[in-house]
């Protein structure tokens, strides 16, 4: 019967546990969420880099300087909005969607599976505790060769913000292509290595100590940003626990955050309250997510405080509204194509008879561009062709000749090309004829 007695005084987690778990769970979708966005972002074509022609590219779409409301809308929608996002829940970013912050806390979880509880990367010094039942060689090397693995596949993320799929396919496979670059293969090995030895042996201490965008972060903060704040109607209770302490990854302690400090907003600290006081039936937990103070703050301090974000929040949405206004009118207005003409021939003194259109296709899709000539008979000029053909983006050259015949003086040519979906742009060329006789004399 002792038995007995000893399982009916185990405390049963209640619901309010699986309450506390829903923030914790919450958070990791939100993680993979944001792995998931940063591949699908350059495979679906909204954001990469062209490294062949040095340009980005956003819907498939390069963008030149020349695209000035795509650029500029593009840039001001999404500066204005990681400010008021900054101004609203401060470090969330960090602490929710940041990639190295995952892998971070990935590489913690493998290393206290195959090392132990006690084994991790401390963030004060301290020699890592691996347990004597699996400081094994077998578990070294699997924890190796999992974080090998690991940083080779992420390592591909960045490679897809500058190759399609199907060159990053061809990458892996070692099949050769010219539009890779040759120092491909060293550049990734570098990135396996950084990214192996950021699992292996830095993880939160980038977070902690040398995250440029942390700090950039903490500009925007006020009192009123979103915070952990904690109760303190119970100090005898947390004097004998300091288990949301421990559960901090970032090496703080949850129950003393100010407006500056290291603290990423990840909740795993009100995660582990929760369960702690729902296993002793004690309550909710005692940290919470919050705006200012736990309800203590002065009357005047906190309408400075709210006053200071409410100032800043309808300038910000004012200029995010405005940036994609300007994106939207860059994107429908933008120049699906681009072509030029000059001279083929820079010889002194001589008649110029022949010239070069250069046409330029600005979508990554095959394009079909047609080529008129007006201001010469058609007997006058000799066009190489009047139809090009593109099946990616890129640029092709054209030339045209003038024939003879023409009566000195200046010819105003206009060149014509105008796109599947009847765009159309034109450049003019003036075209000199010598009067032989004024030549020869």
């Amino acid at each position: 019967m002792n038995y007995q007695r000893t399982l009916a005084g185990i405390p049963i987690v209640s619901a309010d546990a699986r309450a506390g778990r829903r923030l914790h769970v919450t958070r990791r979708a939100v993680q993979l969420t944001t792995l998931f966005l940063a591949i699908l972002v350059p495979v679906s074509g909204l954001f990469r880099i062209d490294p062949v022609d040095g340009a980005f590219v956003v819907l498939d779409r390069q963008v030149w300087f020349s695209d000035f409301f795509l650029v500029v809308g593009l840039w001001l929608a999404l500066s204005s909005l990681l400010v008021m996002t900054y101004s609203l829940v401060g470090t969330a970013f960090c602490g929710w969607s940041c990639p190295q912050n995952t892998l971070a806390e990935w590489a913690n979880t493998m290393t206290r599976k195959l090392l132990g509880k006690r084994a991790e990367v401390s963030l004060d010094g301290r020699r890592m505790q691996v347990s004597s039942g699996k400081d094994k060689w077998l578990n070294w090397v699997i924890l190796g060769a999992l974080f090998l693995a690991v940083s080779a596949a992420t390592a591909l993320v960045p490679l897809l913000y500058f190759y399609s799929p199907e060159m990053i396919w061809k990458f892996m496979t070692f099949r050769d292509d010219p539009r890779l670059a040759g120092s491909l293969y060293w550049i990734y090995t570098i990135f396996v290595l950084i990214l192996f030895l950021d699992i292996a042996f830095i993880r939160h201490f980038w977070c902690r100590f040398m995250c440029v965008y942390r700090v950039w972060q903490h500009t925007f903060k006020t009192r009123e940003t979103l915070h952990v704040v904690h109760d303190k109607a119970h100090p005898e209770e947390c004097s004998r626990c300091n288990f949301c302490e421990t559960s901090c990854f970032i090496g703080i302690d949850p129950r003393r955050t100010e407006v500056y400090d290291a603290c990423i907003n990840c909740g795993e600290c009100i995660t582990a309250c929760s369960s702690i006081r729902s296993s002793r039936k004690s309550g909710n937990s005692l940290l919470r997510f919050a705006v200012g103070e736990a309800g203590a703050a002065p009357a005047p301090d906190r309408r400075t405080n709210v006053g200071s974000i409410l100032l800043r929040l309808p300038w910000s949405l004012l200029l995010t509204m405005f940036g994609l206004t300007l994106f939207s009118w860059g994107i429908w207005s933008y120049q699906p194509f681009h072509f030029s003409v000059y001279r083929a021939e820079t010889l002194q003194g001589e008649q110029i008879d022949d010239y070069r259109i250069s046409l330029a296709n600005k979508l990554y899709r095959p394009v079909t561009l047609n080529i008129q000539v007006e201001g010469l008979a058609p007997e006058g000029y000799v066009l190489d062709a009047a139809q090009v053909s593109f099946v990616s983006a890129g640029r092709q050259d054209v030339n045209l000749h003038v024939e003879g015949g023409l009566s000195p003086g200046l010819h105003s040519v206009l060149v014509h090309v105008t796109g599947e979906d009847g765009r159309r742009e034109s450049f003019r060329v003036q075209h000199f004829v010598a009067d032989p006789e004024v030549g020869h004399g």
